[in-house]
């Protein structure tokens, strides 16, 4: 039987033995023409973090993601690096396998069974890879792919030598590495029809280019004038925008267990780069005035059709980007470990004011999602971020632009980009996942999380004010999952501080139902509904009704006979 949440005490750790996290395997992004560095760097920049010099405790120094893993107490790795050796000509099979086969010990990507024997002593399990595929020959996605697919089959064959169970690989991959994996995708589903869903159990990319990079048409000159550009031709054409080979995912693996993480912050990154993607959005939108890209990546590049994804304020790469920010850490860790699925919805919407006389207005709506007890957040949506749901001229937010999840399928090439609508069916804004074991203070009561709300209005033809703020408030959010769920929303932190905790039968006797104004309102369950809530938001001026689903993330439970519950299962 499946684990319940209600199983897991506050300490992190189950009423039966803590399950130890899947082998987790990192892929790094494109190196460049030239990759002697990147092939000198032991651990392919995973090892660099951020220092942020105003903050304290926690949220002063995030180490890395490599280190954070290695340092979690609630998800425990070991570092397995060097079990691993990547040639770029074939190798020697030693003497004594260990174990493993001539094949397994020899080739281009092949397993030391001594380190094997002395790292994996205990299985794979919670075991961390850095895949380095520079280290392989010739420079060619196809042979990153099939470099990938062998990694993880020599991992679940460590496994099965150690007598360790197999429950498939956790991978995170930055810019390129997403279509690295892409490649493994299909090499282990061309092997054998199916086995990708089977040894991977989820995908993370961060700011991965699935529909190519917006700008990248290199004429033929000009990659031949590059130096060493003869080995670097594979991977540029990799990101050509007018290909559409990304639709071929969902044929090797299922698109809701991969999560793209796409970044906004483009002003933090190089300035050509930035530049060149704000001109070709006067291709699409026949203005210069959007950029939505992470300064590299357009933001509708990231995104696959039909996957979950989530917005961070981060740059492509550098310090504080995408690769070295908490927040990718902490969205992947919960995706791969959280125990609930979080979905937000708008039911409706009402403006009451704005509207100017003169110009034409269009309105945008846009939420940033924050766990508490962490400064990082989930999700973000934000004017700088260029990422708010919109265009819409109705007051009900009924119109907008077209169905997301359709607009994705087209090439990142084909004119025109409307994929600022909602990010799935009934007008839903954020999926996301979340871990109830995971808390800043035991006293805390329950799980919180803080809703910043932004309905904003600009002026098309230039006669009123651009960025006009019709609507901005924060919400809290607070969930007892256990027992028979209950769900709060504050409009301040009062009753949610440790000091003084309100409990769930406290808070029950003075909230109120369906007042957008009170101070502790109650979220009412939807009729019909094990797991979705209603509530209100708004003040005078704007007036809405948002819907929240929570429920069990049964994809990362571990039943008690070793075998791991379907992803599909929670569909």
């Amino acid at each position: 039987m499946t684990l319940p949440v209600e199983a897991i005490s506050p300490n992190g750790k189950s009423s039966e033995d803590a399950v130890r996290p899947r082998p987790l395997i990192l892929v790094r992004g494109f190196g460049g023409v030239d990759v002697n560095d990147e092939r000198a760097n032991a651990y392919q920049g995973f090892n660099d973090g951020t220092v942020y010099e105003k903050k304290r405790g926690d949220n002063f120094i995030y180490e890395g993601f490599l280190l954070r893993a290695l340092k979690s107490k609630q998800y425990p790795y070991t570092d397995a690096t060097n079990v691993i050796g990547y040639y770029s000509s074939d190798v020697e099979a030693p003497d004594d396998p260990g174990g493993f086969t001539e094949d397994e010990v020899s080739g281009t990507v092949v397993i030391d069974p001594q380190m094997a024997e002395r790292v994996l002593a205990e299985g794979t399990a919670g075991t961390i890879w850095i895949y380095r595929y520079y280290d392989l020959s010739p420079r060619a996605m196809e042979r990153y792919g099939k470099g990938l697919a062998r990694l993880i089959r020599l991992i679940k064959r460590a496994a099965a030598i150690k007598g360790d169970t197999f429950h498939g690989v956790d991978i995170v991959a930055h810019s390129m590495g997403g279509l690295v994996v892409r490649k493994a995708l299909a090499e282990l589903h061309n092997e054998e029809t199916d086995s990708a869903r089977r040894l991977i159990h989820r995908i993370v990319t961060l700011g991965t280019p699935h529909r190519g990079i917006a700008f990248q048409r290199f004429p033929g000159w000009f990659l031949k004038s590059l130096p060493d550009a003869e080995n670097a031709a594979d991977e540029l054409v990799a990101f050509n925008p007018d290909k559409t080979d990304f639709l071929n995912v969902e044929k090797w693996f299922p698109v809701e267990r991969i999560l793209t993480v796409v970044g906004t912050n483009y002003r933090a990154y190089g300035a050509a780069a930035s530049l060149a993607n704000r001109i070709s959005s006067l291709l699409d939108e026949g203005t210069l005035q959007h950029n939505r890209s992470d300064g590299l990546v357009k933001q509708s590049a990231a995104q696959l059709p039909g996957a979950p994804r989530t917005f961070i304020h981060k740059c492509h790469g550098g310090a504080d980007s995408l690769v070295t920010s908490r927040e990718s850490y902490e969205i992947a860790m919960r995706f791969f470990h959280g125990t609930h699925r979080v979905r937000l919805w708008l039911d409706d919407a009402n403006i009451e004011r704005g509207r100017d006389w003169f110009g034409r207005s269009e309105f945008y709506f846009g939420v940033s999602i924050k766990p508490r007890g962490v400064d990082f957040e989930l999700f973000h949506q934000s004017a700088a971020a260029e990422n708010c749901y919109g265009p819409f001229h109705e007051k009900d937010l009924s119109d907008g632009p077209p169905d997301l999840a359709g607009e994705l399928t087209k090439a990142l090439a084909a004119p025109g980009d409307r994929t600022t609508g909602w990010a799935g069916p009934d007008r839903l804004i954020w999926e996301g996942y979340i871990d109830a074991r995971v808390k800043p203070d035991n006293a805390c009561q329950g799980l919180v999380f803080r809703l910043d709300i932004y309905v904003g209005e600009r002026d098309t033809r230039g006669i009123g004010f651009s960025d006009n703020k019709v609507f901005v408030k924060q919400y809290y959010v607070q969930v007892f999952p256990n027992n028979g769920v209950a769900m709060f929303v504050h409009t301040s932190e009062r009753f949610l501080s440790a000091r003084e905790p309100y409990t769930r039968d406290r808070l029950d006797e003075m909230a109120v139902d369906d007042d957008r104004a009170a101070i502790v309102q109650r979220a009412r369950r939807l009729p019909g509904s094990r797991d979705e809530w209603t509530f209100r938001v708004g003040e005078p001026g704007f007036d809405a009704g948002l819907r929240i689903a929570i429920e069990p993330d049964l994809g990362n439970a571990v039943t008690t006979s070793g075998r791991m519950a379907d992803a599909k299962a929670r569909r």
